[in-house]
């Protein structure tokens, strides 16, 4: 869990320190992650993919921040950045790791 680096308190803050909540959101952001690693890859393998993967890391980073971990905003960050301009070497590089993430976030 710890590459996560979730604020599990954050995120109990940010559903007003309702766990059941706090679980229901955490749902709805495995499955939005998927979708948008999805759209992610599907970026990396398109000529001129790179708005597609800019969309995708900034929709992953958002609903990180937003329940606090950390870890997935900060690599998403970084993918947005770079695709704004057109390069895609750090999501290709991080693809492995999104993945790797992802199974973490299944956990939760």
């Amino acid at each position: 869990m710890n590459e996560l680096c979730w604020d599990k308190q954050f995120a109990l803050e940010q559903a007003a320190e309702d766990a059941e909540l706090l679980q229901e959101l955490i749902d709805i952001f495995k499955s939005s992650y998927k979708a948008d690693l999805r759209l992610l890859e599907e970026g990396l393998g398109e000529e001129g993919g790179a708005d597609k993967v800019c969309r995708a890391a900034h929709s992953m980073k958002g609903a990180a921040a937003s329940l606090g971990i950390q870890g997935i905003q900060r690599l998403a960050l970084a993918i947005e950045e770079e695709s704004r301009r057109g390069v895609l070497d750090t999501a290709r590089s991080s693809l492995a790791a999104l993945h790797a993430l992802g199974e973490k976030l299944d956990k939760l």
